[in-house]
């Protein structure tokens, strides 16, 4: 028989995980794990500990689904994990419990549904891009800058009179951008990196 490891979070100082912590107590959690923090943060120190710490045959507890995931594409992906580990995982709040065979249809309802959106936005995203091309654009991001602006920056480059960091300062790109326009346009000399760091 497995553990029962405890989750809680609250976003900020202010709140009190308190309610959290008592009801993961009462479901007989032999160790409760809680961050301060917000849920859209990849990394959360407790829960990477929680993390470490399991093992086959435990369960990982929450108070409630949000408090796990930051979205559901990102709790699916967590409850996989889990699954993957031979782990367990409940919720108290949505009395969902992947021990269970109620549990684990419910499970892979959501994981149905994730992936459902998925393919939905795919769809949309492609349809997008080929109603695009029809009307002559093609799809990515447009140019950080445009021809008069690299021929602008072909001339400062040339006249060394200043290093690429001012260039783009100046014509208000980072750095690397100066460099890709530079490297793609012809160019009387191939650019050069200034040795001392800008």
């Amino acid at each position: 028989m497995g553990h029962l490891l405890g989750y809680a979070r609250v976003s900020t100082g202010d709140q009190d995980a308190a309610l959290q912590i008592d009801a993961l107590n009462q479901a007989g959690c032999y160790r409760v794990f809680v961050d301060t923090i917000s849920g859209a943060l990849e990394h959360r120190p407790e829960l990477d500990k929680l993390l470490d710490q399991l093992r086959p045959g435990d369960t990982l507890v929450v108070w409630r689904l949000d408090r796990l995931g930051r979205s559901i594409r990102h709790l699916i992906d967590q409850l996989q994990a889990l699954a993957d580990r031979e782990v367990g995982f409940r919720s108290l709040t949505e009395a969902i419990d992947t021990t269970s065979p109620g549990g684990r249809l419910v499970f892979h309802v959501f994981a149905a549904l994730a992936e459902f959106e998925r393919d939905l936005i795919r769809e949309r995203t492609n349809a997008g891009l080929a109603a695009a091309r029809a009307r002559g654009r093609t799809g990515g991001r447009p140019a950080a800058l445009s021809a008069d602006q690299v021929k602008t920056a072909r001339r400062m480059y040339e006249g060394k009179d200043m290093t690429v960091a001012q260039i783009g300062d100046v014509l208000g790109v980072s750095r690397t951008t100066i460099y890709r326009a530079l490297n793609r346009q012809p160019a009387t000399s191939p650019p050069r990196r200034s040795p001392s760091p800008v």
